[in-house]
């Protein structure tokens, strides 16, 4: 039963992706997910319940990676950035739910919305706790982590309807530059910006 209902929800992000929520259909997702139409009732009541049910899950496994970046690190700048590319790593490597939650949730009608304001509220917060333990003398105004996380969601989404989800993990510099230079400064964001560098000027 419960890899059933793990193939319909992976099924619900691999034809909202494709075919848009707007056309997305019940037949769609169980022929993908090849299951019967009864199977899916039996889980769902309908295409929106499985969108929400897909969509809670596929942010359970994007913050649960943040997580686990985050805890790994000590520095309150290095944790910022391992959970940034934690989140990045995801969406490259399921292109399907980085559609879905980006950009289709926006079709999806308001609980869907809500859901989605509420994750940004969540990534707003942990950046702006995090942020403000560094050792810096600034103290950015109140809405500066949300504005950051509303400029990431903007340049991702962008990136996300040109097809360029593979390449997500390759901004990771430029966002945490832009992350840290309100609360730390511009040497700490470019020392920050020239350390996420290296490793990609060392595979290149």
């Amino acid at each position: 039963m419960a890899n059933q209902r793990e193939r319909i929800l992976s099924a619900v992000g691999d034809v909202a992706s494709v075919a848009g929520y707007s056309d997305m259909t019940v037949e769609g997702v169980i022929v993908t997910a090849g299951v019967s139409r009864r199977t899916f009732y039996e889980h769902f009541k309908n295409k929106d319940d499985a969108f929400l049910a897909a969509f809670d899950a596929a942010l359970e496994q994007l913050f649960a990676a943040g997580r686990d970046a985050y805890r790994r690190e000590q520095r309150a700048e290095a944790r910022l950035s391992a959970a940034l590319a934690a989140f990045l790593d995801f969406f490259a490597r399921e292109p399907g739910f980085a559609r879905m939650c980006i950009v289709e949730a926006l079709a999806a009608g308001p609980e869907a919305v809500e859901r989605r304001n509420a994750a940004m509220a969540t990534f707003a917060r942990i950046i702006d706790e995090n942020a403000r333990k560094l050792d810096s003398p600034l103290e950015p105004p109140e809405l500066t982590a949300e504005t950051i996380v509303g400029g990431i969601y903007e340049v991702i989404f962008a990136r996300v309807v040109r097809g360029e989800i593979r390449e997500l993990p390759a901004l990771l510099p430029d966002l945490m530059y832009s992350v840290l230079l309100p609360y730390a400064g511009p040497e700490v964001a470019l020392a920050e910006y020239h350390r996420l560098q290296q490793p990609a000027a060392e595979s290149a």
